[in-house]
């Protein structure tokens, strides 16, 4: 059963809806303590006889629901008509009290057989830690109810998102991607000292690195999908890559076809804007086979590398037979390949333009209020 019941800035306790008690006012429920103890205007009861949930369990975790259960003695079992559970971000897990109107993360449901699937994207975020507490409850003659005391408190973690999530973004995207422009050139900015490290330790090989924390919350590349980040966006009245860069003065070009061919996979990585209007979308390119293109095949959408609205590589069936491609106009790619590159296959040079390091996008957080880029799920 899904538990959408909050106690929330509802006007009333008496009003159940069905299979759930739905309107319960926090001005007329205001548990004290975690302990049980009676409320000062006494619409909460302590009753001993009620048994208090024991050994609980957290199972089916999802980036917005999880299921649970617990035991419970036999003794008043048949009384019990509602629990309610107390549900908190880790870092605020000593606030539990039904004080926070501002935060809907008092749940009340009325008491079905176990285990019970708690959902609801408004008060539950895609790799967050928590805390769980439950009391039983049992609604008297006069309205109010008696309780037990609270249950111990679990912590849980909620999951990554899942590829049906992506999906979703996935067609936000495809919405205002734009047309398709040319391009024929993967780039990399950094600084100096990044290229002559790799010259120099790193035997001339750029080497992947774990994913920041950047875009969706929900991510499940973010801190986990090692690769290198290069870009492709070209300017519209050039189509060249741009002569600016957040990310370093000293820019590493490759021609495409050495990322991007046949025998690369093209994955669906993320759909984010950071307060501006700007969007960005995360592609992977991962070789077939590839432990990169393994991690990736199991968490994201896998795209067509001819006939997508982000990033396309196509046979040239007259003359040479060789590979064009294309990028969206409208959106920024930030694009992961997940192999070493070495840099014998392109070039390094400085560029002409400034270090625009307000475009930077590193561990840059998602704005959750844009309708363009977020999904009804936890941001």
């Amino acid at each position: 059963m899904e538990v959408p019941g909050l106690a929330h800035n509802i006007s009333s306790p008496l009003s159940p809806c069905e299979g759930m008690i739905k309107d319960l006012s926090l001005d007329a429920i205001q548990l004290c303590e975690r302990d049980g103890s009676k409320s000062q205007d006494g619409s909460i009861s302590e009753m001993e006889e009620l048994p208090v949930p024991q050994n609980i369990k957290i199972s089916n975790i999802t980036c917005d629901s999880f299921k649970i259960c617990w035991d419970m003695e036999a003794r008043s079992k048949e009384r019990i008509t509602h629990y309610f559970i107390d549900l908190n971000k880790k870092e605020n897990k000593n606030s539990n009290k039904f004080k926070h109107k501002d935060v809907p993360t008092k749940l009340v449901a009325k008491a079905v057989p176990l285990p019970m699937t708690v959902r609801g994207h408004w008060f539950l975020s895609p790799r967050t830690e928590y805390t769980v507490a439950v009391q039983t409850a049992s609604k008297q003659a006069d309205g109010d109810y008696a309780v037990s005391e609270w249950s111990e408190i679990i912590e849980f973690c909620t999951a990554d998102y899942s590829t049906v999530h992506l999906n979703q973004l996935l067609e936000k995207a495809e919405v205002i991607a734009g047309r398709m422009l040319p391009f024929s050139v993967f780039y990399r900015n950094q600084n100096k000292e990044y290229f002559d490290h790799a010259r120099e330790v790193q035997e001339n090989r750029m080497l992947p690195s774990i994913k920041d924390n950047s875009g969706s919350h929900g991510s499940p590349i973010s801190g986990k999908l090692e690769g290198i980040f290069f870009s492709c966006n070209t300017e519209f009245n050039t189509g060249k890559p741009p002569q600016d860069s957040p990310y370093g003065r000293h820019r590493f070009e490759v021609q495409a076809d050495a990322l991007f061919n046949p025998d690369t996979n093209l994955y669906f990585g993320d759909f984010y804007c950071m307060y501006t209007a700007y969007h960005y979308v995360i592609l992977v390119l991962a070789p077939k086979g590839s432990r990169g293109d393994e991690f990736c095949k199991q968490r994201l959408p896998l795209l067509d590398i001819t006939n997508n609205r982000f990033l396309t590589c196509k046979q040239v069936e007259e003359g040479d037979g060789g590979l064009v491609f294309h990028h969206a106009q409208d959106v920024i790619l930030e694009v992961i390949y997940t192999e070493p590159v070495d840099l014998s296959l392109g070039t390094v040079a400085e560029i002409s333009g400034h270090q625009l390091m307000s475009l930077s996008t590193v561990n840059a957080k998602k704005d959750p209020s844009c309708k363009t880029c977020n999904i009804s799920v936890g941001r």
